[in-house]
C-alpha cells in the first residue's frame, strides 16, 4: 500500500507539474500569436485555437484516403485490388463491392459461349520495331511508366530492375537516363566486361562487412562496406555483385567497341527515354552526344523520345533536394540544385525535324525509336499522320510507335495549373490516335502505348480494345512497391516521401526492403497478366491481339448504352 500512496503522490506532482508547463507555453503562444507574428491574420484574431485549422489541414489529405470514397480512381476497390495482388492474395470479393462505380464507364462485353482459362494462348507478346534490325519483343503488353532514377529512390529503382528481371515486366527507365540501379541485376563477367569501373574489396572492408553481416544484417554490412571502399557521395553509383564480392559501375568514358553487342541476358528490358533535357546522352555543354547514345541504348530495347507527358507538358521537374551528387554525375549536371528541363525537345521545333531525329536515332541504334506525346485536339493528330504518311511514301524510316499520356502527377512533381487542364484523358486521346492512323492507313506499322489511370486488368483490357497495344502504368506499380499515396514526392518544401520510395532523403531510403518489394512489383505484374487472361475468357478471345473496339459497351451517366463505341466517340468528339 506503501508503495502505491508513493506512486500515486509522484502521478499527482507529476501531473501538476506537466498542467503548469502547459498552461504557461499557452500563454507564450497566445502573446506571440497575438502581439508578436504578423504572418497569419487568422492567428491575431483567434490566438493559440486558430492553429488548429493547419493542424486539420495538415491531416486532412493522409486521413482522406482511409475515412472517404476514393475520388482519383473509381473506387478504393480498385486500389485494394493493387495491393492484395502485390500480397499475391486471393483476389476475390464477397456481396458486392464496397464503393459501387458510379457516372459513366465502359463495360466489356462477354461470349455467349466463353473459354476455359486453358484455352487462352500464354503468349501475350508485343513486338515493336518489326521492319528494324533489332526489333523488341516485350514478353506482355504491360511497362512500366517512365519513372525516373531521381525522382524515385535508388533503392526503388533497384526493386524496379528486380521485379522486371523476375517476372518479364518492361521497364521505361524515365528521363533521368540510365543509372546503374537499373543494372541492379547485372551479372558482370570481370574478366570480359571491359566496359566496367570495379572496385574490389580489400582486408579491411572485409572485415568490417564480417562483422556488420554476423552481427546486425546484410543491408547493414553492405552500408559499412560501401563507405570504406567508396567516395561517400557517389557511392550509390555502384552496384554490389553478390558472386564476385565486388562494386561496380559502367564506365561510360570506356571505347563503345568494348560495350555490349547484345542486351545482357542479367537485366531487365528496358525502354531509354531521352527528354529535353537529353540527361546521360549529352556531353560537357549538354549537346547530344551520339556515341554515348549507342553505349547506354546497348543496355536498352528501344528508345521513347518524351515530348510532353499528362502532368508535365513544360518538361520534367526535379527539386534540389533530390540532385544528389549520384544524380548529378548521371545526368550531368549540378549537384544541389532545381533541375527544370527545357520545356521542347531540343530536336522538335518542327514536325519534320522531330521525324528526322526518330531516323537519326533508329539508324544509330539499329532498334525501336518512338517518342511520347499528349492530345488535345484532332489537327495536331492529323498534321502528325499526314507528315508520317508523306515519309513513308517517300522511302524514309517512320517512328515505330507513339504513346499517348494523359493524366497527372508523377513520382516527382508538376505544376497544378498543369495537371489535368492540358490534354484530353487517355480513352478520347487514345481514340482519336487510332481512328486517325487507321484512316490515313499508317495504323498498322505504328504500335501505340497508352497510359493514364490505368490500374487493374480490366483497366488494360478496356484501354487494349480502345486501340492500344500496349499500357503504360505508373500509380499501380508505385503502389505495389509500398507508395501509400501520402502525395509526398516533389521533395519540395517538407514534401519528402515516407516509405522512402520517392525521396533522396538517406534515412526514409534505409527503411525501403529492396528484395521484399521487388517480390511484390512482380507479383502485380503476374496477378495483372493472369487476371487479364481470365477476362480474354470471358469475352471469349484466345489472344490479346482479338481486342477490339467491337468487344466494349458505353454507358452514359444519363443511363443511355452504345453497343457502337464508334458511334458513341463521333457524337462526343464531333469528328
Amino acid at each position: 500500500m506503501e508503495n502505491l500512496h508513493s506512486a500515486w503522490s509522484f502521478f499527482l506532482e507529476f501531473f501538476e507539474f506537466f498542467i503548469l508547463v502547459l498552461t504557461v507555453f499557452i500563454i507564450f503562444l497566445f502573446i506571440h500569436d497575438k502581439y508578436v507574428q504578423r504572418k497569419h491574420a487568422l492567428l491575431i484574431n483567434y490566438p493559440v485555437i486558430g492553429r488548429m485549422r493547419y493542424f486539420f489541414e495538415a491531416l486532412r489529405e493522409p486521413l482522406r484516403q482511409y475515412f472517404a470514397d476514393e475520388t482519383f480512381y473509381e473506387s478504393k476497390d480498385k486500389v485494394d485490388w493493387v495491393y492484395k495482388a502485390a500480397k499475391d492474395k486471393p483476389n476475390y470479393m464477397s456481396f458486392s463491392v464496397h464503393q459501387p462505380f458510379a457516372g459513366s464507364r465502359f463495360i466489356i462485353k462477354h461470349a455467349t459461349n466463353v473459354l476455359n482459362e486453358d484455352e487462352v494462348d500464354e503468349d501475350t507478346s508485343v513486338v515493336f520495331g518489326e521492319n528494324r534490325e533489332i526489333p523488341f519483343v516485350a514478353k506482355t503488353p504491360v511497362i512500366r511508366s517512365a519513372m525516373s532514377d531521381g525522382a524515385l529512390s535508388p533503392e526503388a529503382v533497384r526493386a524496379f530492375a528486380l521485379a522486371g528481371k523476375n517476372s518479364d515486366l518492361t521497364i521505361n527507365t524515365g528521363e533521368g537516363a540510365l543509372t546503374s540501379n537499373h543494372l541492379f541485376t547485372f551479372k558482370p563477367n570481370l574478366k570480359n566486361d571491359k566496359f566496367l569501373e570495379v572496385v574490389k574489396s580489400t582486408p579491411l572492408a572485409e572485415i568490417i562487412f564480417k562483422i556488420g553481416d554476423c552481427v546486425f544484417n546484410r543491408k547493414v554490412a553492405l552500408k559499412w562496406y560501401r563507405t570504406i571502399l567508396l567516395n561517400k557521395k557517389t557511392q550509390n553509383t555502384y552496384i554490389y555483385d553478390t558472386a564476385s564480392h565486388v562494386l561496380f559501375r559502367i564506365n561510360w568514358d570506356a571505347p563503345l567497341d568494348v560495350f555490349p553487342k547484345e542486351v545482357p541476358q542479367s537485366v531487365p528490358d528496358m525502354i531509354f527515354q531521352m527528354s529535353s533535357g537529353l540527361y546521360g546522352v549529352r556531353d560537357e555543354n549538354g549537346a547530344f552526344d551520339e556515341e554515348r547514345y549507342k553505349k547506354v541504348i546497348s543496355f536498352c530495347r528501344m528508345t521513347e523520345i518524351k515530348i510532353a507527358q499528362g502532368a508535365k507538358q513544360t518538361g520534367g521537374k526535379l527539386a534540389g533536394s533530390k540532385v544528389t551528387a549520384d544524380i548529378a554525375y548521371y545526368r550531368g549536371v549540378e549537384e544541389g540544385k532545381d533541375l527544370f528541363s527545357p520545356n521542347r525537345f531540343p530536336f522538335a521545333d518542327s514536325l519534320e525535324n522531330l521525324l528526322y531525329f526518330v531516323e537519326k536515332l533508329q539508324n544509330l541504334s539499329k532498334k525501336p525509336v518512338g517518342f511520347k506525346i499528349v492530345i488535345s485536339d484532332v489537327d495536331s493528330i492529323e498534321e502528325l499522320a499526314k507528315a508520317i504518311v508523306q515519309r513513308h511514301k517517300e522511302g524514309k524510316p517512320i517512328p515505330d510507335f507513339i504513346t499517348v499520356d494523359s493524366g497527372e502527377g508523377g513520382s516527382a512533381t508538376a505544376p497544378l495549373e498543369l495537371m489535368e487542364s492540358v490534354g484530353l484523358t487517355t480513352n478520347n486521346a487514345l481514340y482519336l490516335l487510332d481512328t486517325i492512323l487507321k484512316k490515313h492507313q499508317i495504323r498498322d506499322k505504328i504500335k501505340i502505348i497508352a497510359s493514364g489511370k490505368i490500374l487493374t486488368p480490366d483497366d488494360i483490357a478496356i484501354t487494349m480494345c480502345m486501340g492500344a497495344d500496349a499500357v503504360g502504368i505508373a500509380r499501380g506499380f508505385m503502389m505495389s512497391g509500398g507508395c501509400i499515396r501520402a502525395k509526398m514526392c516533389s521533395g519540395f518544401g517538407s514534401h519528402v516521401c515516407p516509405v522512402g520510395m520517392a525521396t533522396q532523403d538517406p534515412k526514409k531510403r534505409a527503411s525501403y526492403l529492396v528484395v521484399k518489394e521487388g517480390m511484390e512489383i512482380g507479383n502485380y505484374h503476374k496477378n495483372l497478366i493472369k487476371s487479364l487472361k481470365v477476362i480474354l475468357a470471358v469475352m471469349g478471345i484466345k489472344n490479346i491481339k482479338g481486342l477490339d473496339k467491337d468487344k466494349l459497351t458505353f454507358k452514359n451517366h444519363n443511363g443511355e448504352i452504345y453497343f457502337d463505341i464508334d458511334k458513341y466517340f463521333h457524337h462526343k468528339l464531333h469528328i
